[in-house]
């Protein structure tokens, strides 16, 4: 009797087992649309723009996008809204860490509690650049190098408002671009409304670096969205490069991985392999000896 019922407890879990691993994999398969990262293998994006944060040209500024496109790097780029719904490119949640008012002092708040106009009083860091709107920023790059923008959001109404209010600039830009975000909303989104653009889930281990220890961080942290989201590629932070999702995703599914972001030539060298496209910061790899 026994030992027929440890016979039916060890089908009843291996079932279990397997079903548990069948959704695992299903809840992280990405989109088969596995070529596109090809055309860009050789080319190496710039975070934020070619920029120095102590010189006059800032992250997500004017300045480090044209010297991005002279270099020909390509370009990783931030966009969110402003009070008035106007979409600017800057990274952070709130402003305090690169935003100085007209005394030189950091500014609080978050970008949505300023109106475009008044974001404009702003300038980055100790520069003379402003907080550029992403209208001016497709212009000024021109289709000259290829973008990825990811789109910043705190909420699911918010990551959609996002793609609602910038995919229209999106759609005049005459150059290759790709979307990519954090909130697996706005993955969605384009997933839904604009199929035929290339979309990425951005991700790292959140429970690492971060007290974030919720549900929704896991999954994140997992790719576990992915069946919903149907991303083309995975963006996911190079000091966690050995997650097993996004290892399993890049092996088993041949999904294009990026890796942000690349501090210096060394990191460059130990990543190759294990990343198909690099975003860096701080260097440039065509001179990996200088420190930008």
């Amino acid at each position: 009797m026994k030992r027929q019922l440890f016979k039916t407890a060890g089908k009843v879990l291996l079932g279990a087992g397997v079903f548990t691993a069948g959704m695992y994999v299903f809840s992280i398969h990405p989109s088969s649309r596995r070529r596109w990262a090809d055309r860009y293998r050789d080319r190496m994006f710039a975070h934020r723009g070619f920029y120095r944060n102590d010189s006059e040209a800032p992250e997500n500024s004017f300045a480090a996008f044209r010297k991005a496109v002279e270099k020909g790097f390509g370009i990783e780029l931030d966009v969110q809204l402003s009070k008035d719904g106007v979409p600017v490119v800057f990274h952070d949640d709130t402003l305090e860490r690169a935003a100085r008012d007209e005394k030189g002092e950091a500014v609080t708040g978050r970008v949505y509690d300023y109106s475009f106009a008044e974001l404009q009083k702003f300038h980055l860091f100790d520069s003379g650049e402003k907080i550029p709107s992403f209208e001016a920023v497709l212009k000024l790059v021109g289709g000259r190098v290829p973008l990825i923008v990811e789109i910043k959001a705190d909420s699911e109404k918010r990551a959609i408002k996002v793609c609602e209010k910038a995919d229209p600039l999106l759609q005049e830009y005459p150059g290759e671009y790709v979307v990519e975000s954090f909130h697996p909303s706005a993955v969605r989104w384009y997933r839904k409304h604009r199929p035929q653009v290339i979309r990425g889930q951005l991700s790292e281990a959140y429970t690492k670096d971060r007290i974030q220890r919720d549900l929704r961080h896991f999954m994140g942290e997992h790719l576990m969205f992915n069946a919903v989201t149907q991303p083309d590629f995975i963006a996911y932070n190079s000091k966690h490069e050995r997650n097993f999702s996004r290892r399993l995703i890049r092996r088993l599914f041949h999904c294009p991985s990026v890796a942000w972001t690349i501090e210096s030539p060394a990191e460059l060298k130990q990543m190759q392999g294990k990343y198909d496209l690099f975003i860096f910061e701080g260097f440039d790899p065509e001179e990996p000896e200088t420190a930008v």
